[in-house]
């Protein structure tokens, strides 16, 4: 079985065909060409002639028997021969009139034709013999096909128009689906006196049908609201189907006048019967109508926007010839039903698009701040906006969600979907199961939803998504869909029917269908999120540069202010001095006590300034990046911290040879420097085990993830980055106070415990990461690597810098 095949065909139904035998092919059936089948039935008669000279190309084998010409003396001669020249001038005409109304082409949309009244010479009987005959243009040939007429004269308009007229009355006047198809139904039985007429109704494109409306003859077992398999209508019956608007068969035991020539000479294929009324039947569909105890049928096609909706079936005990005036009659009213439908639905979807937008008003409205994250809060009615279970919003690396809690799996496929779909056109299925290959008992234990609705905002995995669980339907089918073929008297039969059995299915991977109303507000909401983001970000372009100005001007104030108010208190600090000096004789000591704690303050207010005139110019003195090795720098840091580690009683510890990074030298040494010399401070207390300090590289994940997760900034790539971490065995930090030592001039003890200083290391240590493009944070307590090294529970600072190209993975 081909691959194209085995993708129409569902997987039970293949799977069927392979549990009968050999000896029926259900692939055969998907793949036939009935268009190309070589035959008419056989109570009429078909001549192809070619538009410009009305040369015969091609005649039914039968033109003796209705004609009263052998196929053979027509074949290469002028058909005018036949019919004249003024009824084969009536017929072009006939064909021409049909498209200029504006009938499709001949592979396009649904086929047009004409239908006049022909009179052949009879010779032999000395009389005429009268004839509807149905004309349609076929690339360049006219083809005709002739029915003997039927009793009671030839077509006439007021015998047509009245029934029709009643028809559609009737049929105005329903106000749903179901109505419509229920009345069409009955006047349509009423037109033609077949002993079933049921409507039809298709689950999407390719899928099985379901009977919505019948009307039927007493003792035959009802079909309504059972279900018929896909593989019922194959394919190609439906391209069919949409191309004319209906389809007459008068009798299942017709035999089939072929055509001659079989092939023609320029195709080396059949004549196509595409648009022919009189169209051989495929075996396999006679087949079928046989199963069921149908001698004689009709089909009336529905279309919706082009697409196939239903049909209109009808079903004779016994053969039956309907006239053309009763077939245009049906055909007609096809085409009024299918607009009627139309309407239907188009007014069923403009009231619900109403009440969805009045819906999304409000929703709009709830949103005081204008961010987008107002729709996620609970309440909000975002997901009650489509009848959904649940919606999520991703933005970067944000997921906020509403309404039922999100499935785990739901978040990367979410972002894998939303890269095969346009940015801002919705994408949604209501059997996602099926769309991801996955049967709906996979799909729920991977925690996959049955429908989801999406729209990207762009192509960096931003998304705003519905979903919805599944809904398992239960069915009742007029056979059992998982055995379309299957062992009777005749052999292997396409699924029969004619028993009042009833096999009872539930389906399973689908939820509710997304309407076009949904979809329609579903795009509405994404761009008035899409305006609120954009704004965001423009928003948030223009604060950033505003602050960027502002940090500028409180560096520059800041730089001035320290390096201006120096001066004066030195004159403060030398006044006092000079006091102490010429009259310390003389005053008393409480005197002198506050003259030194003067000269102290304005030493401590110069050791700030100078801090203050360092940290201003980490603002503004651009970086001298370079690839480094960080065993070097820490080495020349050690030339300064190495002291202090070794007054303390601090081992450093460097587990292995730590990595080459893009940095600033002085830059990346001042931040060891300040790290080692705090760690030091703080190292552990007498008498609680050995003091130490690490200092090693680890591998993180990338910007965009927090640090608690293992992230960390100051990398370009999308997966990890190398972060430098200063560990100790020390006091440790309280979680609590960890953002408070960050900041500028902050200790967590009294300025002369612990070492003393002014509290800026780490704020300068913090800053000079930032100007990398890095991020800093901290954590304790920390487990020292060595379990056996006692201390306390320590404290790690973590930082990040950029990689040169080479050191990147």
């Amino acid at each position: 079985m081909s691959e194209d095949v085995r993708g129409w065909l569902t997987p039970r139904a293949v799977a069927a065909e392979a549990g009968v035998s050999q000896e029926f092919d259900l692939s055969q059936c998907v793949r036939e060409p009935i268009h190309l089948l070589g035959g008419v039935q056989s109570y009429g008669a078909l001549i192809a002639a070619r538009w410009d000279d009305a040369v015969v190309d091609t005649v039914s084998r039968n033109a003796a028997e209705v004609l009263g010409r052998a196929a053979g003396e027509l074949l290469g001669r002028p058909v005018t021969e036949l019919i004249g020249d003024e009824q084969w001038a009536q017929a072009r005409e006939s064909a021409e009139a049909v498209a200029d109304s504006g009938a499709a082409a001949p592979q396009e949309g649904p086929a047009s034709s004409g239908v006049l009244p022909l009179t052949l010479d009879d010779e032999g009987e000395g009389g005429a013999r009268l004839f509807d005959v149905t004309v349609h243009r076929n690339g360049d040939l006219l083809v005709l096909e002739f029915e003997p007429r039927a009793e009671g004269g030839p077509f006439v308009f007021q015998n047509f128009y009245p029934r029709v007229r009643r028809a559609l009355q009737k049929l105005q006047g329903a106000t749903d689906v179901t109505e419509c198809c229920a009345a069409a139904v009955r006047e349509i039985r009423t037109l033609t006196g077949y002993d079933r007429v049921v409507a039809y109704r298709f689950d999407g494109r390719d899928g099985p049908g379901q009977v919505i409306a019948e009307d039927r003859s007493e003792g035959r077992e009802p079909w309504l609201d059972l279900w018929f398999p896909a593989s019922d209508i194959p394919p190609q019956a439906r391209r069919l189907y949409a191309r004319n608007w209906i389809r007459v068969i008068g009798d299942v035991d017709d035999r089939t006048a072929g055509l001659v020539p079989e092939l023609r000479a320029d195709t080396g294929e059949p004549l196509d019967l595409s648009a022919s009324v009189l169209r051989t039947v495929s075996g396999y569909h006679l087949e079928y109508l046989r199963n069921i105890g149908v001698s004689s049928s009709m089909s009336v096609s529905l279309l919706h926007e082009g697409e196939l909706w239903g049909l209109i079936a009808c079903h004779g005990d016994e053969p039956r010839r309907l006239s053309p005036e009763v077939r245009a009659a049906c055909e007609f009213f096809g085409i009024a039903l299918s607009l009627q439908l139309a309407a239907v639905a188009g007014r069923e979807e403009a009231d619900e698009l109403a009440r969805n937008r009045r819906a999304l008003a409000t929703l709009l409205a709830r949103l005081t701040s204008g961010a987008p994250d107002d729709l996620m809060r609970p309440g909000s009615g975002l997901a009650e906006l489509l009848d959904a279970d649940g919606a999520v919003l991703l933005r970067g690396t944000e997921t906020l969600k509403a309404g039922a809690p999100l499935p785990d799996a739901l978040s990367g496929l979410l972002a894998r979907l939303a890269q095969d779909g346009a940015v801002g056109e919705v994408w949604s299925s209501d059997r996602l199961p099926e769309v991801l290959g996955l049967e709906p008992e996979e799909a729920e234990a991977e925690g996959i939803p049955a429908g989801l609705l999406l729209l990207p905002f762009n192509r960096d995995g931003d998304l705003l998504a519905w979903w919805r669980r599944e809904q398992p339907a239960p069915r009742e089918w007029a056979a059992d869909p998982s055995r379309p073929v299957r062992t009777g008297p005749g052999g292997e039969r396409l699924t029969p029917r004619g028993s009042a059995a009833v096999y009872r299915a539930t389906v399973r991977g689908r939820s509710a269908p997304w309407s076009p109303a949904q979809r329609v507000v579903a795009g509405e909401l994404w761009r008035e999120v899409s305006g609120l983001l954009t704004r965001q970000v423009v928003a948030l372009e223009a604060r950033n540069t505003e602050l960027a100005r502002t940090n500028e001007d409180l560096d520059s104030f800041a730089h001035a202010a320290a390096h201006d108010l120096k001066e004066p208190l030195r004159g403060i600090s030398n006044a006092a001095a000079f006091i102490v000096e010429d009259a310390g004789t003389v005053l008393d000591a409480t005197s002198l006590r506050r003259l030194t704690t003067v000269r102290r303050l304005a030493e401590r207010m110069d050791g700030l300034l100078d801090s203050l005139l360092h940290f201003s110019r980490l603002g503004q003195v651009g970086l001298e990046r370079e690839a480094l090795s960080v065993d070097e720098v820490l080495d020349d840091a050690l030339v300064v911290a190495g002291g202090r580690l070794a007054e303390q009683g601090v081992t450093l510890v460097r587990p292995a040879a730590l990595p080459r990074l893009r940095a600033d030298r002085e830059r990346l040494r001042e931040v060891l420097e300040n790290l080692l010399v705090n760690a030091a401070k703080y190292a552990a207390d007498e008498g609680a085990g050995e003091r130490r300090v690490w200092v090693e590289a680890v591998r993180v994940a990338a910007p965009g993830r927090a640090p608690e997760e293992g992230g960390g900034g100051g990398g370009a790539d999308g997966g990890t980055v190398t972060a430098l971490v200063v560990r100790d065995n020390g006091i440790g930090i309280p979680p609590g106070q960890q953002a408070d030592v960050l900041q500028l001039f902050r200790r967590l003890h009294r300025r002369d415990e612990r070492g003393g200083g002014s509290g800026v290391g780490l704020a300068v240590v913090k800053r000079i990461v930032e100007r990398h493009g890095g991020r800093l944070w901290l954590e304790s307590p920390a487990v020292a690597p060595d379990a056996d090294c006692g201390g306390g529970p320590g404290t790690a600072v973590w930082f990040t810098l950029e990689e040169p190209p080479e050191a990147r993975p």
